[in-house]
């Protein structure tokens, strides 16, 4: 059975997943790695979701606030031997609620032209890609999205 609890960037079960997050990332974006990294430290991420199947943590996402109408998805990782059950999924609504809850309209995020599946995933759940944003903006291997929630 899944549980989703909500905690932050302190939760040790956040912080192990996403070490196998940035290692999983070293691969597939090979040089251009060092680039996205400087944007996705966590030592000050108040609103972090953990996924557990059967109280083994197996994925975990997080929002943070872009501007006072935009929240941003940050650190979404489902452990390999767990994709393809809904968890990614279920780990969005979660985040989505949440920033609802915040008072946040849209949510906007950045994944890679390297994680097929992660966009498969925003798209099924209603993201629309738009320009690249901010840091983004000309990186060639990044496709950004959005959603209205409100």
């Amino acid at each position: 059975m899944i549980k989703l609890i909500r905690t932050n960037s302190e939760n040790k079960d956040f912080r192990e997943l996403v070490n196998l997050l940035d290692k999983e990332l070293r691969i597939r974006d090979g040089d251009a790695h060092s680039f996205y990294d400087q944007y996705n430290k966590i030592d000050k991420i108040k609103y972090a979701v953990v996924a557990y199947l059967n109280d083994i943590p197996v994925g975990c996402g997080a929002i943070k606030k872009y501007s006072d109408a935009t929240a941003e998805v940050k650190r979404m990782f489902v452990q390999n031997e767990h994709r393809g059950q809904g968890i990614g999924g279920r780990i969005l609504i979660e985040l989505e609620a949440w920033a609802s809850e915040l008072n946040f309209s849209t949510i906007i995020l950045e994944t890679g032209k390297a994680q097929p599946e992660a966009i498969r995933l925003y798209q099924k759940s209603d993201y629309s890609v738009i320009p690249n944003y901010g840091q983004y903006e000309g990186i060639d291997n990044s496709v950004c999205m959005t959603k209205t929630i409100k």
